[in-house]
């Protein structure tokens, strides 16, 4: 084969391979063209549907953002460190005041108040006493407002989320109702009063018409004089049970010293016992040094008189009256208890309601002034029932230092009442009179 030949054949090769190579990059082009084509409709079918989704995101976050500007409630976020970094038109408006009214701000108001605050700061410049506590639940504003507040942390951040929701209308509601449950109270007991008052009322006009009788000597005028003054005395205790019910006004709280206010007591309550021809019987446990309460001394006092009243009107026999005052556990526990006949169990749930009385001259007052005092003073009360059936009255109450509220046995200070009413105190803790020691022991057992 020549050489001409040689590179002839050659030639034909490598048009043959630049043949078959140019059609298989021709149908590789055009497969590729029809791929581009596929992915460029995907790319716009999903570009597509990302505009349609950030459109929908969007529309999403202006309604967002538009419920919580319009939002009765405040929303408001702070940081770690307290500081605000979002709040909302309503948090805006509670704490924005402009010459003494509030003045609303608007999601679009270009200046926000509260964004760069500090919260704590914010709501002790806020609060109306200067004192209000940044965990607290509820905020009296200096505008009059009471913002309940809600927390809640964030879980992807270090921030917190506080919920503000304004409750001036709502405690406001809660003191007219109040007020017009009052209201109906004092109406119907009014009602009650007035034909309470009518009985002693009568028989005190028709006393006084005796003592203008000529003819009366002066011992009958003495007698009957003293059944008008017991008449008098009768409509005002009625009179002063109905406005302490009524008036539930703030107690003003003193600092109560235990010792002296436990001598005070039973300084008023055994004249009473004895001229009733009853037996007072007292047991102390209050301890060392000055032990002290917070709360109205007079009220106090009052309420404990009260259950002794009772305890004189309900007597169905010769009364024997217990009473027991304990400083234990950081309160004072003072226990009435009697020889009565008790309260039934049907009617125990209702013995402090107002107006309930089984008593046909009672007003149904009384154990509900007691109730009220006692809850007052951050107390409670109880009612309890003795092996007897005798009731036996137990009222609860904070002490102000309680550390020194301990009970300790102290018998060289435990009052020790007789049957014939006398009340003796032994020299020492050691009763070798079997009479004295009887005594104690029936007093104490029944108190337990």
């Amino acid at each position: 084969m020549t050489q001409t030949a040689q590179t002839t054949e050659h030639l034909e090769k490598v048009f043959e391979t630049f043949n078959r190579v140019s059609q298989e990059l021709d149908t590789s082009y055009r497969v590729l063209q029809v791929r581009v084509s596929t992915l460029t409709l995907e790319l716009a079918e999903a570009r597509s549907q990302r505009l349609q989704e950030l459109a929908e995101k969007e529309r999403l976050a202006n309604r967002l953002a538009l419920l919580m500007s319009e939002l009765p409630g405040g929303v408001v976020v702070v940081d770690g460190s307290g500081v605000i970094t979002q709040a909302n038109a309503a948090a805006e408006t509670f704490f924005q005041q402009v010459a003494g009214t509030t003045r609303a701000v608007r999601a679009h108001d270009a200046k926000h108040s509260l964004l760069g605050q500090a919260w704590p700061l914010l709501i002790a410049q806020a609060s109306r006493d200067g004192g209000a506590s940044e965990n607290g639940t509820e905020l009296l504003l200096g505008n009059g407002r009471r913002l309940s507040v809600s927390r809640q942390p964030l879980p992807d951040a270090n921030e917190e989320l506080i919920l503000l929701t304004d409750m001036t209308r709502l405690h406001d509601l809660q003191e007219t109702v109040s007020r017009d449950k009052r209201l109906s109270a004092l109406g119907e007991m009014a009602a009650r009063l007035a034909h309470q008052i009518r009985t002693p009322l009568s028989s005190a006009l028709l006393y006084v018409s005796h003592l203008a009788r000529p003819s009366a000597t002066a011992s009958e005028r003495q007698r009957v004089s003293a059944k008008v003054v017991d008449s008098l005395r009768h409509m005002e205790g009625l009179v002063n049970s109905m406005l302490t019910f009524v008036r539930g006004g703030p107690v003003v709280f003193d600092s109560i010293e235990l010792h002296s206010f436990t001598e005070e007591l039973l300084a008023l309550v055994e004249p009473l016992v004895n001229k009733s021809g009853g037996v007072l019987a007292t047991e102390l446990e209050l301890g060392s040094g000055a032990i002290t309460l917070e709360g109205d001394r007079d009220e106090l006092i009052g309420a404990v008189l009260n259950l002794v009243n009772n305890a004189i009107d309900v007597a169905d026999k010769p009364l024997h009256l217990d009473i027991k005052i304990s400083a234990v556990g950081g309160a004072l526990h003072i226990a009435v208890a009697d020889n009565g006949p008790g309260v039934e169990p049907e009617i125990r749930e209702r013995i402090f309601d107002p107006f309930f009385t089984t008593r046909v001259k009672g007003t149904g007052l009384g154990l509900a002034v007691v109730a009220m005092t006692v809850r007052s003073h951050g107390g409670k009360i109880s009612l309890d029932t003795r092996a007897d059936g005798g009731s036996v009255f137990c009222l609860d109450l904070p002490l102000k230092n309680p550390g020194l509220g301990q009970a300790v046995a102290n018998p060289e200070n435990t009052q020790i009442t007789l049957f014939d009413g006398a009340v003796s105190v032994p020299e020492s803790p050691t009763l070798e009179d079997a009479g004295l020691a009887q005594s104690q022991q029936n007093v104490a057992g029944g108190l337990q």
